[in-house]
């Protein structure tokens, strides 16, 4: 029975993917309700803040637990490990003010499709529909299966024939004004938040509000001035916070306002064309495409002709890309499973641009809607910038933990003080007071701001770099990045390929190759014909656009592409290519391209079906992967050293396209559209090889040279023919001379056997194959656990990785399955790929992101650092004072908070990253043993410097308890002293600072201040040195200065306004001989001691320390594994679907 009500009060929303969320039903209760404003009420609104911290606890507090069919609040958290809460209230949407379908009210379905969520969460007879709103998107209560479900969206259940049958006439009027209604409006909106929001909402951070209660209880002590300076600070970093969001919101708004109101002609039922604003649009409807170019303004599925889109805002590359239509077949498989991986081939994105249409046959080009609003590709960029995911770093928990660990020393301050200054019978509001003011004293509230500081910075410093980054958080997280993935094609190698030879093949022979460029024309034949037509390449503005590939190969034959701009209303026609001046002599006009098979990575292939102008016959062409396109060829068609042959070449790097040619057997005027791919693309003539040269960028072995040397590890992930990846690795120096391939090829079960996994040396690897254990040893001694070097590398491709994974699974412990941080080379400012975008297409950005995460990173700790060292060194030096019932004054407490710390927080982090990668990264942690013993320390340092200055004062011949006189005498060695009752004539304030332990304490905790803050800023090696950061080490200078100044200077003016005494020069000379013996203990003990590397490591390997991380156990497990890595061996997997195959390393791991 719980569990029943446990089931019924909690599911899991958007189940399985990435924005998954828990949801729990409540109900208010009056009670309830009225017990908590009356608790808001009481403590003065504290209550209220403390809920808009907590909202779950605002959910406990005013509800009970229910079902969530009867809630009327749901409490959603996330499913990741930071587990945040929101409460969103469920409203009602009232369908019985509409005009609804016939039948609706009887029991028939309120829209047409009957699979539509829309018909399972109506509420009869009420008419009406529960739903809720999570950021951005809808979802609507289904009756039937109790859950909330999305709603703006087609159901991804629909065939390809019920989008065709359903949706192809259009929606009626009704169903039209439902599906508005429910969805709501095809727009993305972002309001531009008024500034009194951004305002209210940010004093109600945390960080503010303690920075609230702290200028309070400053306030009531009289400290007035350093008090006003903070307000104004407050006011100007609040409002700088406010303008910056405002911006960003115009900014954001304004980018989506534009495509909101775009013109569509859709088609209705009962109406036929007619013109909306794209607003209007719901999911089902049916809009015309009629040529003219056009922001699609949402996502829509092609049901009739083909298009040419440019995708560059989805994928960051301006290549345009041909969308064609959605088979009109009768599979009962969902559509998307129908097309496979290929399905985006039929969609057309919001956002993205289409540049041309083909219409077939008679009719128009048409798209029926699939997902409106924040629903859309579009949509989910802007909702990734709206609430960006929070990074799991451990910097931000640490960060945390240090303020916890802060406040509980300052709640000790807390307690101390209120035992002295209860022994000595204060007023119980000045205890009380002088409690509190320690314990703000303790609690830098900066310390959360300051973190952001570095990555602003770095933010910047990218910026000027053409590096642009929608989620600034993730650059700390770049400063711990060690593995970089590289795509090959257009970021190792040059965009685009050289055509570098032809080798035909004829009778199941190869010919002699043809090479390019050539002073002899390619001869007329099927290859010819393969390469002027199996290609999808557009004429733009007079120009051929396309993929590099199909470029290269077809300026190869000097064959023309017929400008199609002056068809009728500027639709693309059928795609004629002509022989050129400097073609080779053809017996043909030219060729018609009839109809495309587009090219996907999952196909690995593309075909096409094209006729010569003037004949009958139809020519179906296709080009691919060599692999690839051989299985779909008449083995007596491809040469028997098929494989050897493709293996010279690319083991040389080249990149190799096979073409193969069939008759098609149609008769006259036959409907080549309708062709199934599977019949067209069988019983092929093979016709030989295509090699090209894709040649290395200039920057690429530099730069892979640069993250090696920094002990990065380089990954290339290509689609690419193995053995040509494996040939570039090594031209480009990511697999080192002398190292190993081992090429890995996983198989599925094939009859009554199991699958296997094959371990084979890749050819060119010099090694002596019959002696694996030579191998190992030699791997054994490359292996080390700092270095991360290795002399060999596995190289596999897709299908082998998916074949592991199902039943090899335990070779795989922890796959990466989503980068930390990824970079679009683009043109474009934001990409739905990736938090980062380089706009200058070089793999230099890699090394340039890792030196500011790591720059960023290192920042931030030592602002940290810093802050806490302030903190306690302030804590300390006002808890000395506390014992005699003194205090620092106004004066000296406002220089060392604003002209001191807080202008070293603000120009600590702008020390620009170290040029060079060092070969180890940043600590990740703050509570890490030598960042924790850094700050101890230095706190042991200032406790002892400071105790013996507190003492030591105490025990000179010229001190007295209490003293009126701020100037020296001619002799500078006697002050007047009064009696316990002299100080009546002072004020109360002069009476608690007036003291030699003050003008003692107060240089030797503001140069303090001074001295970590140059001791945190080291540079080498992954900041540049401090004298770099010119502003810093100006404004060091002159802190410095300043306090020797107020120090030394013999000037009543100057005494006064600090409230100090006078004292000898010789006390003076003391004073600063302890800060420089303080600084010299400091700097060696955090620079020689606690930031030698080499010093660590040696501690490390003395106490046998071995690093917890699951990569390093991993590491020394394989080590130990006689057996790894497997060469020229074969495994199975058992044959038992449960127990799969398991390597002893693995399955003894929990045993070592």
């Amino acid at each position: 029975m719980e569990e029943k009500l446990w089931k019924d009060h909690c599911v899991l929303l958007n189940k399985d993917e990435e924005n998954e969320l828990e949801i729990f039903g409540y109900k208010t209760q009056s009670c309830r309700k009225a017990l908590c404003i009356a608790g808001y009420i009481l403590s003065c609104g504290a209550l209220l803040l403390l809920f808009y911290w907590k909202p779950e606890w605002d959910v406990w507090a005013n509800c009970i637990r229910c079902s969530l069919e009867e809630a009327d609040v749901v409490l959603l958290r996330t499913t990741d490990e930071f587990q945040r809460y929101t409460w969103k209230k469920v409203t009602w949407i009232d369908l019985s003010t509409l005009v609804l379908p016939v039948g609706s009210n009887s029991g028939g379905p309120f829209v047409a499709d009957k699979d539509s969520v829309l018909n399972r969460a109506v509420m009869k007879p009420q008419l009406k529909m529960r739903c809720i709103q999570v950021q951005k998107i809808r979802y609507v209560w289904d009756f039937s299966v109790k859950e909330f479900k999305k709603v703006g969206s087609l159901e991804d259940s629909n065939t390809c024939h019920s989008i065709h049958h359903k949706f192809g006439a259009g929606l009626t009027r009704e169903e039209q004004a439902i599906r508005q209604l429910v969805c709501g409006p095809n727009a993305i909106k972002v309001e531009i938040r008024p500034i009194w929001k951004l305002l209210f909402k940010e004093i109600l951070n945390p960080f503010y509000v303690f920075q609230a209660f702290t200028l309070t209880l400053w306030l009531s002590q009289g400290y007035i001035e350093y008090s006003v300076a903070i307000i104004i600070l407050s006011i100007i970093s609040v409002g700088l916070t406010v303008y910056n969001l405002t911006q960003q919101s115009t900014k954001l708004h304004e980018l989506v306002e534009e495509h909101n109101k775009v013109q569509v002609t859709v088609c209705t039922k009962s109406e036929g064309w007619k013109e909306l604003e794209s607003c209007c649009l719901v999911p089902g409807d049916m809009f015309l495409l009629d040529g003219k170019k056009l922001a699609l303004p949402c996502d829509a599925v092609l049901i009739d002709g083909s298009c040419i889109v440019n995708e560059g805002m989805l994928t960051g590359e301006s290549i345009p890309v041909t969308k064609t239509a959605l088979p009109f077949t009768e599979s009962p498989m969902p559509w998307k499973t129908h097309s496979m991986e290929d399905y985006r081939r039929h969609i057309l994105f919001c956002g993205t641009e289409v540049i041309q249409t083909k219409p077939t046959g008679g009719g128009p080009v048409r798209a029926v809607v699939l997902q409106t609003g924040f629903n859309t590709a579009k949509g989910e960029l802007v909702r990734s910038i709206l609430y960006p995911k929070p990074v799991n770093f451990r910097l931000y928990r640490d960060a945390f933990k240090f303020i916890i660990g802060l406040s509980v020393i300052g709640m000790f301050g807390f307690i101390y003080t209120v035992c002295v200054f209860v022994s000595h019978n204060k007023p119980v509001a000045e205890v009380v007071a002088m409690a509190l003011l320690l314990l703000t004293v303790a609690v830098p509230p900066a310390i959360p701001a300051a973190l952001t500081a570095g990555t602003v910075y770095a933010q910047r410093r990218l910026k000027k770099k053409k590096i642009f980054c929608i989620s600034p958080q993730r650059i700390n997280i770049c400063g711990q990045i060690n593995l970089v993935c590289f795509d090959k094609t257009g970021t190792l190698t040059e965009d685009g390929l050289d055509l570098w030879g032809i080798i035909p093949a004829e009778g199941s022979r190869f010919q002699k190759i043809h090479k390019f460029p050539s002073n002899t024309p390619l001869p007329w034949g099927p290859v010819c014909g393969a390469m002027v037509s199996c290609h999808s390449l557009v004429v733009l503005d007079k120009k051929i656009q396309g993929d590099p590939l199909d470029l290269k190969m077809f300026e190869g034959t000097h064959w023309e592409v017929e400008d199609s701009s002056t068809a009728q209303d500027g639709a693309l026609g059928i795609c004629i290519v002509k022989p050129g001046p400097k073609a080779g002599r053809a017996p043909v006009e030219g060729i018609a391209i009839l109809h495309q098979f587009p090219f996907s990575s999952g196909l690995q292939r593309m075909s096409v079906v094209s006729q010569k102008i003037g004949e009958e016959q139809y020519d179906l062409y296709m080009k691919g992967a060599p692999e690839t396109v051989s299985s779909f060829c008449r083995q007596d068609t491809v040469p028997a050293n098929f494989l050897k042959e493709l293996n010279t070449y690319t083991s040389q790097g080249f990149r190799v396209i096979a073409l193969a040619h069939k008759v098609l057997n149609l008769g006259k005027d036959a409907d080549v559209r309708s062709l199934e791919r599977e019949e067209a693309e069988s019983g092929l003539v093979f016709l030989g090889l295509l090699v090209m040269e894709n040649r290395l960028k200039q920057e690429t072995k530099s730069v892979l040279q640069e993250l090696a040397a920094a002990h990065i590890r380089s990954v290339m992930v290509t689609g690419d023919n193995l053995q040509t990846a494996v040939t570039v690795a090594r031209n480009a120096g990511m697999v080192h001379t002398g190292s190993k391939v081992i090429l890995v090829e996983a198989n599925e079960p094939e009859g009554s056997a199991p699958a296997s996994i094959a371990w084979r040396l890749a050819e060119g690897c010099k090694a002596n194959t019959a002696a694996p254990h030579d191998i190992c040893a030699n791997t054994e001694e490359r292996i080390t656990l700092e270095g991360e070097t290795c002399n060999y590398h596995f190289a596999m491709n897709g299908k082998s990785y998916q074949v592991i994974t199902k039943h090899f699974y335990s070779l795989l412990p922890k796959a990466l399955k989503a980068a930390h941080a990824g970079i679009s080379l683009s043109e474009q400012e934001a990409s739905v790929a990736s938090p980062f975008t380089s706009r200058t297409p070089s793999v230099r950005c890699v090394p340039e992101l890792i030196r500011e995460g790591r720059a960023a990173l290192v920042s931030s700790f030592a602002v940290v650092k810093y802050l806490t060292l302030y903190g306690l060194i302030q804590f300390v030096g006002t808890a000395l004072l506390f014992w005699q019932l003194q205090i620092f004054g106004n004066h000296q407490y406002l220089i060392q908070d604003v002209f001191i710390t807080l202008l070293v927080c603000l120009t600590m982090s702008l020390t620009e990253a170290y040029p060079k990668l060092a070969p180890y990264r940043p600590p990740s942690q703050l509570i890490s043993p030598p960042l924790l013993l850094s700050i101890i320390l230095n706190v042991c340092f200032t406790i002892i410097m400071q105790t013996c200055g507190f003492l030591l004062v105490k025990q000179q011949p010229w001190y007295v308890a209490l003293a009126s006189q701020r100037h020296c005498s001619p002799g500078n060695q006697t002050v007047s002293s009064s009696s316990p009752g002299g100080n009546g004539t002072s004020s109360g304030a002069q009476s608690t600072v007036l003291s030699y332990e003050d003008t003692t304490l107060w240089p030797l905790c503001s140069i303090n201040c001074i001295i970590v803050a140059f001791i945190f800023s080291k540079g080498k090696p992954f900041r540049k040195p401090i004298y770099t950061n010119y502003v810093f080490s100006a404004l060091l200078t002159l802190q410095l200065a300043t306090c020797l100044f107020l120090f030394l200077a013999d000037m009543d003016a100057v005494y006064s306004a600090m409230q100090f005494l006078c004292t000898p020069v010789v006390w003076r000379v003391y004073v600063l001989l302890m800060l420089l013996v303080t600084f010299c203990v400091s700097f060696f003990t955090e620079d020689v001691i606690l930031q030698n590397k080499h010093l660590w490591l040696l501690l490390k390997a003395w106490f046998g320390y071995q690093s917890n991380s699951q990569y390093r156990k991993w590491q020394r497990m394989l080590q130990k594994d006689p057996s790894w890595p497997p060469v020229n061996t074969k495994d199975f997997a058992a044959k038992s679907t449960e127990a799969a195959y398991i390597n002893p390393t693995y399955e003894n791991s929990d045993k070592d």
